[in-house]
């Protein structure tokens, strides 16, 4: 079994506790000789900021799949989903005081600052037709598309670098990284993952955070598959 290719995820897998890049995972992740792609809930300038903070070539997945490009030099693809998502979150408005992150720069989903009942607000949004649904992501709450994920993104982006979803080795520690594990050839959940990470995942790290990304890197590496 050889992968060509690994896509990680950001916060909470190649960061420490507080939200710092790892610089043991950043080292780790410069040392490889297969491209790696970075996949995240945020948005587009941040997942290439850090791509490039890394050393990177710049190819990212971000807003949950939603906006994917694959170099610098590149214009983002984006799609057209936000609109859906702006009613979703007109209704909840009426039930809910919701805060917005980045909303300048959101182009597919809307994230909302995760002070509010998202169990209740789930069963109220179940009640309409809306073709959103919500995710938490242990930094934000999400409303995006259905048709969306970071399965979609690497999958497109795969196509886009001459290369099969399949290819690639996923490495992620929450429950918008699971489609991500089922498009991939083989899935690592960091040990801070949660639970629907962990029962994704073909692996499980014992160490948390980037220390979990270096031992989920080292894993592959003992073994030969990259």
């Amino acid at each position: 079994m050889k992968f060509k290719a690994i896509v990680v995820d950001i916060d909470g897998t190649i960061t420490c506790e507080k939200r710092e890049l790892h610089l043991g995972a950043v080292k780790k992740i410069r040392s490889l000789k297969v491209p790696v792609v970075l996949a995240t809930g945020n948005i587009l300038c941040y997942a290439r900021t850090t791509s490039r903070l890394i050393g990177l070539d710049g190819a990212v997945i971000a807003e949950n799949g939603g906006a994917i490009t694959v170099r610098f030099d590149l214009q983002g693809t984006f799609e057209e989903s936000l609109e859906e998502c702006e009613k979703a979150y007109s209704f909840l408005s009426e039930h809910f005081n919701l805060t917005k992150l980045d909303p300048f720069y959101r182009k597919t989903e809307i994230a909302l600052r995760r002070d509010f009942d998202l169990k209740k607000a789930i069963d109220l949004l179940e009640t309409q037709n809306f073709d959103v649904e919500m995710i938490d992501t242990k930094y934000a709450i999400h409303i995006k598309s259905t048709r969306i994920n970071k399965g979609v993104g690497l999958q497109k982006l795969a196509g886009l670098m001459g290369l099969e979803a399949k290819d690639f080795v996923a490495i992620g520690d929450s429950a918008n990284d699971v489609e991500m594990f089922e498009a991939s050839g083989f899935g690592i959940a960091v040990g801070n993952g949660d639970d629907r990470i962990k029962e994704a995942a073909n692996y499980v790290t014992e160490a948390s955070f980037g220390d979990g990304a270096v031992e989920a890197i080292e894993f592959l590496e003992s073994n030969g598959w990259i």
